[in-house]
């Protein structure tokens, strides 16, 4: 039996769909009757506190998320396997939010906005991509095809991870100690990694203090579609306000919705989205986990994993 425990998303819809690709096989909603020792599967995303009680033989947690982080937090998280959402049409929907705003900053958007306010006619022309470094912090699935289009476009890729990762035509670093390096040679800094102990806070003043001058007009680009815990908010509008960041794309933080009391608000060249820079799919989710569950149940292993040491 597969249970559906969906916060904040249309739970019926999923139910509806997942029937309808596991037929026959069962499929039940929180409010469903049913015996908790009969799940195997369950299906999360944003689990209440009793979600897990009563489900002794559970099999594999599945979570709507690309991210595990708010996952296993969870005081009553069960142990058993979970596994993470990984998709083509989410992973293209997330290159798409970086392209975006990697090129809306190559070309100067910032300040040519400021320009046509002040109906300023100033031909200063922007660097060409191939002039222009980003650097990509984190490389799982999500990095390396953001790493790819980028690439595509003429840009510089370079890219930052855990343990090193190499992909042909970006300039890999890895670890602590290549970190400052990886900084360094970084025009536009873009956050794709997972968040956890050892990542969260990561982009802060020091971190923005140690990204290349000169290459941008106006200062080094922040674009974080990750998580808001990767993020001091404050220390981002200290940056924006001296210069230290020329803008920042942020589409995840601290506190979300983002409270109508942030500074952030304010700020001309801070790009605010609602965290709807990647979506999970109905179709694309219920093809994958019903795939998941019928290969499993058939004896094969399950797909993308969790290493809960790592965090993702």
């Amino acid at each position: 039996m597969l249970l559906l425990h969906l916060s904040d998303v249309d739970e019926a819809g999923w139910a509806e769909k997942f029937r309808a690709a596991l037929a026959p096989y069962p499929v039940v909603r929180r409010d469903d009757a049913y015996d908790p020792k009969d799940v195997r599967y369950i299906f999360v995303w944003k689990p209440k506190a009793d979600a897990f009680d009563g489900l002794d033989n559970l099999k594999a947690v599945l979570s709507l998320g690309a991210g595990v982080d708010a996952l296993l937090k969870h005081p009553n998280l069960p142990d058993a396997p979970i596994v993470r959402f990984v998709d083509y049409d989410l992973t293209r929907r997330m290159s798409d939010y970086v392209v975006a705003n990697v090129t809306m900053h190559q070309r100067l958007y910032s300040r040519f906005q400021a320009d046509q306010a002040a109906r300023r006619w100033g031909q200063f022309y922007p660097p060409a991509a191939r002039q222009t470094a980003v650097g990509i912090m984190g490389m799982g699935v999500l990095g390396q095809d953001a790493a790819q289009c980028l690439l595509a476009l003429g840009f510089e890729v370079r890219c930052w991870s855990r343990t090193q990762k190499p992909v042909q035509g970006v300039e890999a670093f890895a670890g602590a100690g290549e970190f400052d390096a990886f900084l360094g040679g970084t025009d536009i800094l873009v956050n794709l990694l997972p968040l956890t102990p050892d990542t969260a806070g990561i982009l802060n003043s020091d971190t923005f203090s140690k990204l290349r001058r000169g290459g941008l007009d106006g200062g080094p680009v922040l674009v974080n579609p990750a998580r808001g815990g990767h993020q001091r908010e404050a220390d981002i509008v200290k940056a924006l306000g001296d210069g230290t960041l020329g803008a920042a794309s942020l589409d995840v933080f601290e506190v979300e919705p983002l409270p109508a009391d942030s500074p952030l608000w304010d700020i001309a060249n801070c790009y605010i989205t609602p965290h709807i820079a990647a979506i999970s799919n109905e179709e694309a989710g219920v093809s994958y986990y019903a795939a998941i569950i019928k290969a499993h149940e058939a004896g094969k292993p399950l797909i993308n994993v969790v290493d809960r040491s790592r965090g993702y």
